[in-house]
């Protein structure tokens, strides 16, 4: 029995080096703490470069009944430029979200802000498969172009229960049709 005792004290583990696990556990703290410093600081910047972007359209009273459709609203970002997210009036923030349809427009209706796309403003409809934020295997996003003062702007939404249904009801709507919308 006293040679399974000694023989096990042979082969115990090596004392740790704690001091270096702690110089380590430091440098990563840091470095992940600078990493979102700078990314802070992006996002400051891109907001203080988009803050000439108007503020968002109000809501029309009693136009949007009704449950809409269940989304994950994605981002909007300017038109062309998938990756050139908008930071300013929350749009840059994903959340989930309604979306009414009717003949006044479209209502994103979110937290933290709702976003009104007036009929007028829509300058097309499209199925994407992403867009700063999201990005999926096929193409799952319903993309909304828009004209928001002088700029014109994407806003992706993500259906829960797939694209049709929302896409039918737009194109019901409005004079855009969904010209990039593959054939099923």
């Amino acid at each position: 029995m006293n040679t399974l005792i000694s023989a096990a004290g042979e082969h115990s583990a090596p004392v740790t080096h704690i001091g270096q696990r702690i110089v380590w556990t430091i440098v990563t703290l840091a470095a992940m703490g600078g990493i979102y410093l700078l990314m802070w600081r992006g996002w400051k910047k891109r907001k203080a470069r988009q803050s000439d972007l108007q503020p968002l359209n109000e809501v029309p009273a009693g136009a949007f009944s009704g449950e809409g459709f269940e989304t994950v609203y994605v981002s909007t970002t300017s038109e062309g430029d998938w990756l050139d997210r908008i930071a300013v009036h929350g749009l840059g923030q994903r959340s989930n979200a309604q979306v009414h349809v009717a003949e006044a427009g479209v209502l994103i209706d979110r937290e933290p802000t709702a976003v009104f796309i007036p009929a007028a403003a829509i300058r097309g409809i499209r199925l994407a498969s992403g867009m700063a934020g999201k990005y999926l295997r096929g193409e799952g996003l319903v993309v909304i172009t828009w004209q928001h003062g002088d700029r014109t702007l994407d806003t992706g939404v993500d259906p829960r229960h797939g694209t049709d249904e929302l896409m039918s009801a737009l194109e019901a709507h409005f004079a855009v049709s969904a010209t990039e919308r593959p054939s099923a």
